[in-house]
């Protein structure tokens, strides 16, 4: 929702970052790069019980996948191979970060020994969008929009860890309105499909 409805004013704003790292000879794959580090380390704080320094790391996360993007666009050097490079790298921060979620849930003896399967279906779900999108992207017609995007699970998840005691529930929203996206999507691409395709 966000990144449909305001990309175009994120893109604005982000555009002069871009080509300030650009100037600085930073290459929009050390940047996707950079993001998969910060996952990595917020997946390890977040699993350690360091919930506080564990939303810092995701907000530092989250930088860098705002930011590849601009600064290829402004050294015109966007290519498919940074386009499916950044696309991986999303889906392997989204495992990390849920994963971290589930080595905390599992290492606190006060929790019911079945929430870490919370936090896989706080990721499983997170991918049936992405998955959707990607086909349809493929098959040439658009899966865009829905309820969540990945800048709302991240402020979703964000919510949960700063204020601990709703990290449960936010990933049981997560997982409804991840399943409510995926139907979003799935609905639009199928009446999209229907009609019939120039030869």
């Amino acid at each position: 929702m966000l990144d449909g409805r305001f990309r175009g004013q994120i893109e604005t704003w982000v555009r002069p970052l871009g080509m300030s790292v650009k100037r600085a000879g930073i290459p929009a794959d050390a940047i996707t790069t950079a993001g998969l580090v910060m996952s990595v380390a917020c997946a390890v704080a977040v699993g350690a019980g360091h919930l506080n320094l564990g939303v810092l790391l995701l907000a530092l996360t989250g930088i860098p996948d705002t930011l590849d993007g601009a600064v290829a666009k402004a050294s015109g050097t966007s290519s498919q191979r940074g386009a499916f490079f950044d696309s991986v790298s999303d889906r392997v921060t989204d495992a990390l970060l849920f994963g971290g979620v589930a080595w905390y849930l599992a290492g606190d003896p006060s929790r019911s020994r079945y929430l870490p399967v919370l936090a896989f279906a706080a990721f499983g779900t997170a991918v049936l969008p992405s998955y959707i999108r990607a086909k349809a992207d493929a098959l040439g017609l658009d899966a865009k929009g829905g309820l969540v995007e990945r800048a709302e699970r991240f402020v979703i998840l964000g919510i949960g860890l700063l204020f601990s005691q709703l990290l449960v529930a936010s990933l049981v929203v997560l997982v409804v309105l991840n399943l409510a996206t995926a139907v979003q999507r799935f609905a639009k691409v199928w009446k999209l499909a229907d009609k019939p395709q120039p030869i």
